[in-house]
Parts: structure tokens; C-alpha cells; sequence
């Protein structure tokens, strides 16, 4: 079982181990992995047939690299469906909040600097999908990020005779998410977000300086005049970080499920309305 390093306050079950540096041998060493997965999953298809139809509510995983829009259609797709959406960071604070039995085992573990478990997370994953809001279904964001967890949340999905029935993941080239990611500057103070190569979201200091290349010179706040910022995320070196580390994650969670037939790509590099409109086609298959 893989376990995870509370890295951050924002959200404590990123994994803490490193990530391989060829991913064959990383697809290598999860054969019996993927086919354990596979078989949990193809066992459950078989029995909602013999029971004469599908699971009663819809279990999604939403998937998107850094700048993908997944913040954007992840709310959508919510309302839409009428499905609740979770992110594993909200679930883990509230659990500790509530101070739910796995909440105060993940409390524990923290203030101990220990490693919050799969098996904790997926004990906070089970308490919450039995809400009133989680009737119809529940969209997982954040969650899984390794196949491991992937393993285990089948296993829990299992338990109630449940599985995984979509898996949305959008699909976008690095090198446009660079252009979109670390083109963003904002206001520190106020929260005011500007955009270097996206005219309608320049500053006018930018537009007025006639140049192309952002600077701390030529990048101010509109109202106050004050010198913009980059995020530390937003710049390439970060981005090229977090993408490998995206990649190397999703790729072997994705071809897990994509055997059963409910992995759906999405063309992320359309505008947002284009990426809800593919969306909007897929939804009556989740």
C-alpha cells in the first residue's frame, strides 16, 4: 500500500513517493495490478447484467493536467447530473473537523508527521459517498493518483457492489498549457488575474508598451498601477515539473479502466464551450 505525505496544508494525500524514472518498468511492475483491477471491475460489470441492468448511481473520475479547465467543467458536470462533487482535500479536512473515527486517525498521523494511508483516505472516500448528496452518484476530483489507490478504491467500490462508470479525462498538449499557465499574472493584493498573450485579459500597461514580452516593468494592476506577479506554479520550470509528475500519475490510472470501456477523452484545447458541448454528448454513457 502506498502511502501519502501531508506536504502541504492544502492538500495532505499527495503521494510521497518519488516517481520512476522509466515508466516501462512502472507499467512492468503493475501488471498484477491492472489485471487484480480489471478482474474486480469485469466481476462487477458481470453481475449488474445478471441483475438486469447497471449500478444505481454514477461513480466518475475527472481527469486534466494543470490549466486543462477542469475547474471550469467539474462544477458543471455536477449540476448537470446531480452528482456531488468531492475533492479529496475538502474530505480529508472535514473528516477531521467532524472528527470522524478515520478523521482522527488522519489527525493523528499528521500531527505525528506520519503518512496518511490509502487505507484512511479510502475509509474518508466511503464515509462520504454515504450522504444524502452522494444519492444519485459523486464526481471523484483528486482522487486516485496512483494504482495503488486506484486498486484500493475498486476494492472499497466493490464492497457495494458499485465501479467506476466514467472516466473523463481532458486531453490537451503541454506546450498550449504552458502558453495558458504562464502567461497568468495577478495583483497580490487584490487577487486581480491578467493575462500576458490573451488580449481581452491584458493589463492596459502591457497593451500600452507595445511590446510582446511581459515584465515586471510593463505588467501593472489596472486600478492601482502596482507591479503584477507570477505565481511560483506558473512559471515553466514549475509547470514542466508538474506535468511530468501529472503524466507519469494519470497514464497507468487511465489504461487501468480504459479495458472496461468507460474512459472518455475530451478535446481540451477548445474553448470552454466546446470542451462543455463534448462533455454534454458523452454524459448519458456516465
Amino acid at each position: 500500500v502506498c502511502s501519502h505525505s501531508p506536504n502541504t496544508p492544502s492538500d495532505p494525500t499527495r503521494p510521497s513517493v518519488h516517481l520512476p524514472r522509466n515508466m516501462l518498468h512502472f507499467a512492468a511492475g503493475s501488471v498484477v495490478g491492472f489485471a487484480a483491477g480489471f478482474f474486480v471491475a469485469n466481476e462487477l460489470a458481470n453481475d449488474a447484467q445478471k441483475k438486469g441492468g447497471r449500478q444505481s448511481r454514477s461513480v466518475v473520475m475527472l481527469f486534466g493536467p494543470p490549466g486543462a479547465g477542469k475547474g471550469t467543467q467539474a462544477p458543471r458536470l455536477s449540476e448537470e447530473l446531480g452528482l456531488a462533487h468531492l475533492s479529496t482535500g475538502d474530505m480529508l479536512r472535514a473528516a477531521v473537523k467532524d472528527q470522524t473515527p478515520v478523521g482522527l486517525q488522519a489527525k493523528a498521523a499528521m500531527d505525528a508527521g506520519e503518512l496518511v494511508t490509502d487505507e484512511i483516505v479510502v475509509g474518508i472516500i466511503n464515509d462520504r459517498i454515504t450522504k444524502d448528496d452522494c444519492g444519485n452518484g459523486f464526481i471523484l476530483d483528486g482522487f486516485p493518483r496512483t494504482v495503488p489507490q486506484t486498486l484500493a478504491l475498486d476494492t472499497m467500490l466493490s464492497e457495494n457492489n458499485e465501479q467506476v462508470t466514467a472516466v473523463v479525462e481532458l486531453v490537451i498538449d503541454d506546450s498550449e498549457l504552458e502558453s495558458r499557465i504562464c502567461g497568468r499574472w495577478i495583483h497580490k493584493t487584490s487577487g486581480r488575474s491578467y493575462h500576458a498573450s490573451y488580449p481581452p485579459a491584458m493589463p492596459k500597461s502591457l497593451v500600452a508598451s507595445g511590446s510582446h514580452i511581459p515584465s515586471e516593468e510593463n505588467m501593472l494592476d489596472d486600478v492601482t498601477g502596482e507591479p503584477l506577479m507570477q505565481r511560483a506554479d506558473d512559471k515553466p520550470e514549475a509547470l514542466k515539473s508538474r506535468l511530468k509528475a501529472y503524466h507519469a500519475q494519470t497514464v497507468p490510472i487511465v489504461a487501468h479502466y480504459e479495458p472496461t470501456g468507460v474512459v472518455r477523452k475530451v478535446d481540451a484545447s477548445k474553448p470552454p464551450k466546446e470542451v462543455w458541448a463534448q462533455i454534454s454528448r458523452m454524459m448519458g454513457s456516465f
